[in-house]
């Protein structure tokens, strides 16, 4: 998959990842990483008592997921420095054993840094089961560097960047 330049980004772009399916081995092993051995998510006979009826999977797990899975649906052609947040994230409904999973993306904004090397691109993200309900969504954001030179391209050099400029 060919990433996006700066000027290829556009507000409103969509993207999808394939579908994952969530398996015990996927279920212990964030258990172990994480070292939360609650009964809601390690004792089957504890879950069954409960409104889910059975075990939840871990919603951090949901997130990390989206993490992974962003990276599948779409890419970036610029160098990345890295995530720079993540707001509003809601867990909306239980994950389980079983669950396909996939993750919509939709472009919110980008704007360009006042030192016009680097670009911030806003993301809404929505973890999806295969039925089309969203399991979680919030906002994410990440900065890449533009190529040497580019920040110039879009805004000359006696005129600096507005504020939330978006190109």
């Amino acid at each position: 998959m060919a990433g996006l330049r700066y000027d290829e980004i556009e507000a409103g772009q969509r993207f999808t990842s394939a579908g994952r399916t969530l398996t015990e081995t996927d279920h212990a092993l964030f258990m172990m990483l994480v070292g939360d051995w609650h009964a809601i998510h390690a004792d089957e006979e504890y879950a069954r008592r409960t409104a889910a009826g059975r075990r939840l999977m871990h919603a951090s797990l949901g997130l990390s997921l989206a993490m992974g899975l962003q990276a599948q649906a779409m890419a970036f052609a610029d160098p990345m420095i890295g995530a720079i947040g993540l707001t509003d994230w809601r867990f909306r409904t239980p994950m389980f054993i079983g669950d396909t999973v996939h993750l919509e993306i939709e472009i919110l904004r980008k704007r360009i840094t006042s030192d016009r090397a680097r670009y911030i691109v806003e993301r809404t993200l929505r973890l999806a089961r295969h039925d089309g309900v969203v399991l979680q969504d919030g906002t994410a954001a990440v900065m890449l560097r533009l190529p040497p030179g580019a920040g110039a391209a879009f805004f000359p050099p006696d005129h600096a960047p507005p504020s939330g400029a978006q190109r």
